[in-house]
């Protein structure tokens, strides 16, 4: 219940709605109310006495109740309704919002499938119950007072004993209230791993099938699937448990009437008309009572979706803007890394130890080692994607943790590995970091990232749709429009994260020359594999086991004869030297023949 009541500011904004809504409810209890003693003066006065015109009168006044009870009903259920989806429509507004500002650190470790539920399937469980429960539950006290009231007013002792069962009735439904929610807090986590395993297989669909997985894929959603089917099962036996228990109270109440209240006509205590009324009251209760146990399983998975959501909400982000966040202003591209310890959590390894580097304005920096040696944690910090363990990041003599995020990270253009387009134009992609940039904008970064000329290619143009992540397009494609994307920003820091990984040689010498000209005037930060971007650089920091081990240009550390080396000789040779034979394949026609015969003869060796 405590999950249920945080949902009352909500309701802040909508009170005017509320209020009315109250209001109307409150008008159809009274009209529903005023049915049976219409009835009781039609037998005691209209039928006893045979006043045909009392009987037409009364006919009118049940006439205009029922009308009005009709209109009523419309105007309640069409507010309640109303204020249900806007409710709905705000707690899935605050989820999304909140889980855009939770920190890289949530997302690491959050199943996308779980979040997914828990912004669908709980939000829905909220807005079902504020819609149609909360409502029945207060139109069932209304008239349960009401009832109560008329009937001690009537006969007070058969009152009490037509109220008895429903002690029993109150004291079954609160137990049942109280284990109702647990069960559905165990389904809703059910669902939340089930779509988890529908996104992870949907989105992994290429991998599944060339490694020919389906059954496999098939058997652990088919139990992910059960667990929910078995939990549902457990909330359903025990609403089957308690549901025959509230009927046949209900119909208890109804027969001690009957016995009780049979005996008091007999004996002239009650009237005919009395004796009917107090069974219309009862039956009148007797629909909201026998959906009472409805009421509470709604109110079960409510609560349940309630305390999923909030779940999400009590989370504070790690990474944000401090109270008195500095705005920067237009930076000049320094970065210095001052005695830096970073780990993911606190549990695990250090993923960086003692890193003190100083990134001058404009500088081209390479950070190149072993897969895991701490080269995107390192990058990840200037953005503030991350917070440093102990040391400090700063961007021109600025704490990262000191200054407004928005007003960093857009200065800092960034492009991964693996390069995500949203389902939407080619155009709005590359604009996504600049919504409000003109089309000439989005062409020239287009063409700098040499992606104009396959766009023109395409059916629409700039106006193309890209299928889910960009699926549509080659991984090259992708890629240069992810630099196209960065590039519209014009960052003053460039972070590259292997980004032409994806390209095929023509294309990396296109796109490294746009980029040679690009990087004026900023610092770029460059995760590579290939020498053609490593040899280049100012500054090459090579990282092992989360420590700078060497730093120098191309020619120092190949002098030096450190882990550098080792690289150069096991992954950098080759690419020069097939960069050479390339070149010389362009200008010289017998090298072109030698490389040819070379190039059979290594075919033939290898057959």
């Amino acid at each position: 219940m405590k999950h249920l009541l945080r949902l009352l500011p909500f309701l802040r904004p909508y009170l005017r709605q509320v209020t009315f809504s109250l209001l109307s409810l409150a008008l159809l209890t009274s009209a529903q109310l005023a049915l049976p003693t219409v009835i009781q003066r039609v037998i005691d006065v209209g039928l006893a006495r045979r006043e045909i015109s009392y009987l037409v009168q009364s006919a009118l006044v049940i006439l205009g109740l029922g009308m009005l009870v009709a209109g009523l009903t419309y105007t309640q259920r069409m507010l309640n309704e109303w204020i249900a989806a806007h409710i709905g429509y705000d707690l899935r507004n605050r989820l999304y919002d909140h889980i855009q500002s939770l920190s890289f650190s949530f997302h690491d470790r959050a199943q996308t499938g779980q979040l997914i539920s828990r912004c669908i399937e709980d939000v829905r469980a909220v807005e079902r119950f504020t819609g149609f429960g909360v409502v029945d539950l207060i139109k069932m006290l209304f008239l349960l007072a009401g009832t109560v009231y008329l009937l001690v007013t009537q006969n007070a002792s058969l009152a009490a004993i037509a109220l008895l069962p429903t002690l029993p009735l109150v004291w079954i439904t609160t137990n049942f209230g109280r284990k109702v929610s647990k069960l559905f807090f165990a389904v809703d986590n059910a669902m939340g791993e089930l779509s988890s395993r529908l996104q992870e297989n949907v989105t992994g669909v290429q991998v599944v099938r060339a490694f020919a997985r389906e059954p496999y894929e098939i058997e652990r959603f088919r139990r992910a699937n059960r667990s929910v089917y078995d939990a549902r099962v457990r909330v359903v036996t025990q609403w089957s448990r308690v549901l025959p228990s509230s009927h046949f109270l209900v119909s208890l109440g109804t027969i001690l009437i009957l016995w009780f209240g049979g005996r008091m006509v007999l004996q002239g205590e009650l009237t005919v008309g009395q004796i009917v009324a107090f069974n219309a009251y009862m039956l009148m209760l007797a629909t909201p009572a026998q959906q009472l146990t409805w009421l509470v399983n709604l109110a079960g998975e409510a609560t349940a979706g309630a305390q999923r959501a909030f779940e999400v909400l009590d989370r504070q982000p790690k990474i944000q803007s401090p109270p008195a966040a500095v705005r920067l202003p237009t930076l000049s591209g320094k970065v210095e890394f001052r005695e830096v310890y970073f780990r993911y959590d606190a549990d695990d390894l250090a993923a960086l130890e003692d890193i003190s580097v100083t990134v001058q304005p404009n500088q081209l920096v390479a950070l190149i080692g072993p897969t895991g040696s701490g080269k995107t944690s390192l990058v990840n910090l200037v953005p503030r994607f991350y917070d440093v363990t102990q040391g400090a990041v700063l961007v021109d003599g600025v704490d990262v943790r000191q200054v407004e995020l928005k007003s960093l990270r857009r200065q800092i253009g960034v492009v991964l590995q693996t390069s995500l387009l949203f389902s939407a134009t080619i155009r709005e992609n590359i604009a996504y970091g600049r919504p409000d940039a003109s089309l000439e904008e989005i062409i020239a970064a287009a063409k700098a990232a040499q992606a104009h000329e396959f766009i023109q290619e395409m059916p629409q143009g700039y106006e193309t749709l890209v299928g889910e992540r960009g699926v549509t397009l080659s991984g090259g494609q992708r890629q240069r429009v992810a630099i196209a994307r960065a590039l519209l920003l014009d960052p003053r820091i460039l972070i590259l994260d292997d980004s032409t990984s994806s390209v095929d040689t023509r294309t990396e010498q296109l796109i490294q020359q746009a980029l040679d000209n690009l990087m004026q005037g900023r610092t770029t930060f460059v995760i590579a594999h290939r020498l053609s971007t490593v040899r280049r650089a100012d500054l090459i920091l090579v990282m092992d086991g989360g420590r700078i081990v060497e730093r120098g240009t191309h020619r120092e550390l190949l002098n030096s004869g450190g882990l550098y080396r080792e690289i150069y000789d096991l992954q950098l040779r080759d690419q020069e030297r097939f960069r050479s034979e390339l070149e010389a394949l362009s200008s010289n026609e017998p090298t072109a023949r030698r490389l040819t015969v070379r190039s059979e003869g290594s075919r033939g060796l290898g057959g």
